[in-house]
C-alpha cells in the first residue's frame, strides 16, 4: 500500500540532511540544549520489530534519551501511554507496542490465557547450494532464512522454549498448500507471492531483506490464529530441523499428467470407473488429480446456474449469505479507505519536502544577506530568515517522522486488503464442498436412473440377460462406493460451514479492536505532531514579532 520508507527518504534527502545538520548545530551552537537536533524518540523501534507496530512510548523527562529538541507535547503524553503498553505481550511484541499485522488473527476474547505468547522472527539470510544429483557441477542457489521461536505455549513445550531452523522459502510454499488442504474454511493469512521477475529486477540485498520481512510477518500471523498455531504442519515447521518433514504438494502440470493417465481408467474400466474416492472427495476437485470429477462438478456448475433443475441441496444459511454480502462490501470500503490513506501519505511527504526545500532556500537567503550585509539592521533580518528557515527544517521533520507513523498504523487498512483475501479463499472452500455434494447427488440420481431402466430390459427376457444382470450389479456397487463418498462430502460440507461462521466471527471481534486502534494510533500522532510543528511556529512566531516592534 503506502511505500514511504524512512531508508528510502533517507537516500532522496541525503545531501539536504547535512545542509540542514551543519545550519541547525550552528544555530543552537550557544544554547544550552545544543544536541535538541536528533529525532524524537517516538520513532525508535527494536530491529527485530515488525515495520507496522504502533510507536514505543517516549520516555519521560530526565530518564533516557533526552535529546529531542522539542519537548513532547502533554496531550501525546497522556494518551500514549495507555494506547501503546496495551497487549504488549501479544505474540511476544515485548518492544511496548501493539503488532498490527498479528492482530488480524488474534481473537481479544480468545481463550488463552492473555500471558500466553508466541514470537517468531526471521533473520540472518545465508546463501547455500543446491544439491543436485547432475554430473554438471556449479548447480544453483537458493536462500535460507533462520527462523527463532520463543513461546510458554504448552504445544510448544510449555515456559522458556526457544528453538531455531532454517527454511527457504520453497518450505513456506509447502506449508502454505499443507494448511490450506487441512484447514478448509479457516481464514489462513496469504502467504507472500514468488515472485521471479521481482527478484531478477531487484538489487539481490534488497530482495532478500523485503522477502525476510514478508515470512517474518506471515509466520507471526500464522502464530497469532488460534487454530492454526497449534497445527501439526506449524509445529513441525518451526521445531524440527533439516529437512521440512512435509511433503511438497505436485505443481499443476503434474496433477494435470496423473489426471489425465486415470481418465481412460475411469472412463472405460471396471464398472465405468465413475465412482469417486472417499479420501479424494474431501479435497477439491479443482487440483486436477481427477479430470472425470473436475468435468462433473464443472457440468454441475453450469446446471446450476442455467439449468431448470434446481439441485438436490442449496445453499440455505440466509444468516450466512447477508454476512458473506456485508464481506464484500467491507472489502469494497476497505479498498476505498486504502487509496484515500495512500493519498494522505502522500500528501503529508509533499508538505514534509517542500517545507525543507523552503528551509533550505532561507538558508541560502541568509547566507546571502550576511554576506551582502553592511548595517546592524540587515544583520537582524538576516537573522529572523535564519530563525524561519530553521523552523522550516524542523517543520519538515517533523512531517517525515508523522508521515511515518501515519504509515505504520493506517497500513492495517493495507493488512485487511490481504485478509479479506483469505476470507474468499475460505467461502470459496464452502461453495467448493457444496458444489461437489450436488455432484455425487446427481451421480447417485443418474446411476439408479441406469439401474432401473437396466432392470426393467433385463426382466423382459426370460431367465434374465446376464451382461445386463453384471451390469447392474456393476452399477450397484458404484452407487454404493458414491454413496459413502457422498457421506463424507456432506460431513466435510458441515465441517466448513462451522469453519466458516467461527471465523466470521473472530473476524468481526478484532476487526473492531484492530480499526479502533488503528483510529487511536493515527489521532495521537495527528495530534501530538500538530502540537510539535505548532510549537517550532509559535517561537519563530514570537521572534518575529519582537522584530517588528523593534523596527517599528
Amino acid at each position: 500500500m503506502m511505500g514511504s520508507e524512512n531508508d528510502d527518504e533517507a537516500h532522496l534527502h541525503a545531501s539536504k540532511e547535512d545542509m540542514e545538520n551543519l545550519f541547525l548545530r550552528d544555530d543552537d551552537g550557544d544554547k544550552s540544549n545544543s544536541n535538541r537536533l536528533s529525532p524524537p524518540p517516538i520513532i525508535v523501534t527494536p530491529a527485530d520489530s515488525d515495520p507496522l507496530s504502533a510507536p514505543p512510548r517516549s520516555k519521560p523527562n530526565g530518564g533516557g534519551d533526552s535529546r529531542s529538541y522539542l519537548e513532547p507535547p502533554s496531550y501525546a503524553d497522556v494518551i500514549f501511554s495507555p494506547f501503546d503498553d496495551n497487549n504488549s505481550e501479544i505474540n511476544g511484541s515485548d518492544d511496548g507496542s501493539r503488532h498490527s499485522s498479528d492482530s488480524l488473527s488474534r481473537s481479544p476474547s480468545s481463550s488463552t490465557s492473555s500471558s500466553d505468547y508466541i514470537k517468531i522472527t526471521v533473520s540472518s539470510p545465508q546463501k547455500e547450494q543446491e544439491t543436485s544429483t547432475s554430473m554438471l557441477s556449479g548447480g544453483s542457489t537458493y536462500i535460507t532464512y533462520l527462523i527463532t521461536t520463543r513461546t510458554n505455549l504448552p504445544d510448544y513445550g510449555g515456559s522458556g522454549s526457544e528453538f531455531s531452523v532454517r527454511r527457504r522459502f520453497r518450505d513456506v510454499v509447502t506449508l502454505a498448500d499443507r494448511l490450506a488442504e487441512s484447514y478448509r474454511g479457516f481464514c489462513i493469512p496469504p502467504r507472500p507471492d514468488k515472485s521471479v521477475v521481482e527478484s531478477q529486477v531487484m538489487q539481490k540485498q534488497e530482495f532478500v531483506e523485503q522477502r525476510r520481512v514478508a515470512l517474518e510477518k506471515y509466520l507471526r500471523r500464522l502464530a497469532a490464529h488460534p487454530v492454526i498455531r497449534s497445527s501439526d504442519e506449524v509445529k513441525l515447521f518451526l521445531q524440527v530441523e533439516g529437512k521440512l518433514p512435509l511433503v511438497a504438494s505436485a505443481d499443476v502440470a503434474s496433477r494435470m499428467l496423473d489426471g489425465a493417465v486415470k481418465l481412460p481408467r475411469q472412463l472405460f474400466g471396471e464398472g465405468g470407473g465413475g465412482g469417486v474416492s472417499v479420501v479424494e472427495v474431501a479435497q477439491p476437485a479443482r487440483g486436477g488429480r481427477d479430470l472425470l470429477r473436475l468435468f462433473k462438478e464443472l457440468r454441475q456448475s453450469v446446471s446450476n446456474e442455467w439449468g431448470g433443475s434446481k439441485p438436490a441441496v442449496v445453499e440455505e444459511g440466509k444468516e450466512f449469505l447477508e454476512k458473506k454480502e456485508k464481506m464484500l462490501d467491507l472489502e469494497q470500503q476497505i479498498i476505498n479507505a486504502s487509496q484515500q490513506a495512500e493519498t494522505l501519505v502522500k500528501a503529508q511527504q509533499d508538505m514534509g519536502e517542500t517545507m525543507g526545500e523552503l528551509g533550505l532556500a532561507f538558508i541560502k537567503l541568509t547566507k546571502f544577506e550576511n554576506e551582502e550585509a553592511v548595517f546592524n539592521s540587515q544583520r537582524a533580518r538576516a537573522n529572523d530568515m535564519k530563525n524561519l528557515a530553521t523552523a522550516a527544517v524542523k517543520a519538515s521533520r517533523f512531517y517525515r517522522e508523522l508521515n511515518s507513523q501515519t504509515v505504520k498504523h493506517l497500513d492495517t487498512l493495507h493488512d485487511y486488503l490481504g485478509l479479506m483475501m483469505a476470507v474468499q479463499g475460505a467461502f470459496a472452500d464452502r461453495s467448493s464442498a457444496l458444489l461437489t455434494v450436488q455432484t455425487l447427488l446427481s451421480e447417485i440420481s443418474s446411476l439408479e436412473g441406469r439401474a432401473e431402466k437396466l432392470e426393467a430390459a433385463s426382466s423382459k427376457v426370460f431367465g434374465g440377460d446376464k451382461s445386463r444382470i453384471k451390469k447392474i450389479e456393476e452399477i450397484k456397487e458404484t452407487i454404493r462406493s458414491t454413496e459413502d463418498a457422498k457421506n463424507v462430502a456432506i460431513r466435510e460440507y458441515e465441517r466448513i460451514k462451522e469453519n466458516n461462521w467461527s471465523e466470521v466471527e473472530r473476524l468481526d471481534r478484532e476487526r473492531r479492536a484492530d480499526f479502533l486502534n488503528m483510529m487511536k494510533g493515527f489521532v495521537v500522532n495527528q495530534v501530538g505532531y500538530a502540537e510539535k510543528i505548532a510549537s517550532v511556529w509559535t517561537k519563530a512566531a514570537e521572534e518575529t514579532s519582537q522584530y517588528d516592534r523593534e523596527s517599528s
